[in-house]
């Protein structure tokens, strides 16, 4: 074999193994461009808290059993979690109607919270402290066991806000307690509008200038996901079944009612390929 015959043999094999390696490096290029994963056109993902993120119910009731235990109280907690829970609804209506100016959820926990220990017979047994700071039970609302890594994974991707009737300081010290990693706090308090109310659920639209398609609303309720949807916005239910306690009976949309359906957030991270 000639010199020059060599040569092109070399030529040729390296010409081949560079077009190989530049023909690899696309696809993976093209592997991992935007608009090859779900959703490409999703900038914003926020969340509801309450029941989607934390598990309100198991706190109130934890924190609820120790003043029992300091207090002597007798006390069916976990019924007494489900009447403050149901107050929450009629007490933002009275903001809705004009009946109360706008009053962020700390106060209206609270005037829910007094109603309840007077109707339990037990308001005189707690001093103001201790009903402050049960009253703030909401802002250590424990994350669910796949909260954390779900949103981690996520956040790679997306920016990450709640999305919530908490106001700011309950959602601030929530996630400095629960290591929930935002990379914003919004919700309800910024813009003086309660949920199911358009205004929440357009304002990480203004905030952000994205239009609706661009954010997607992740909630373990499905009416707080209609509005959204009406809206324009993306949305994802996650299933929560034990949200309302260990015989919750929550039942799973149908297919195709919401853009994604998920049984926790770790599926839903999964399901937007982080």
């Amino acid at each position: 074999m000639s010199g020059q015959s060599t040569r092109r043999q070399i030529l040729a094999a390296t010409a081949a193994l560079a077009a190989s390696a530049m023909a690899g490096a696309k696809l993976k290029a093209q592997r991992a461009t935007p608009a090859s994963q779900p959703f490409p056109e999703v900038k914003v993902l926020v969340f509801d808290t309450f029941g989607t993120v934390v598990d309100w119910r198991g706190q109130i009731i934890a924190e609820g059993e120790q003043l029992s235990k300091m207090k002597g109280l007798k006390i069916d907690w976990p019924a007494f979690a489900d009447e403050w829970r149901g107050a929450y609804g009629p007490s933002m209506n009275k903001v809705r109607s004009g009946e109360l100016p706008w009053t962020k959820l700390d106060v209206l926990h609270r005037m829910s919270l007094d109603t309840l220990l007077a109707k339990h017979g037990i308001a005189s047994a707690l001093t103001e402290t201790e009903k402050a700071q049960f009253n703030r039970v909401w802002h250590r609302g424990r994350p669910w066991p796949d909260s954390v890594a779900g949103l981690t994974r996520m956040k790679a991707r997306f920016t990450i806000a709640p999305l919530s009737n908490g106001n700011l300081s309950l959602l601030t010290n929530m996630a400095k307690t629960g290591g929930l990693p935002w990379d914003c706090i919004l919700g309800a308090e910024l813009v003086r509008h309660y949920k199911p109310d358009p205004e929440v659920y357009l304002s990480p639209v203004q905030f952000f200038d994205l239009t609706p398609p661009e954010v997607m609303m992740v909630a373990a309720h499905q009416t707080d996901l209609q509005g959204p949807k009406r809206l324009g916005l993306r949305t994802a239910y996650v299933h929560r079944p034990y949200e309302g306690g260990s015989a919750g009976t929550a039942p799973m949309p149908a297919a195709g009612t919401f853009d994604l359906i998920a049984n926790d957030l770790r599926e839903v991270a999964t399901l937007l390929a982080t």
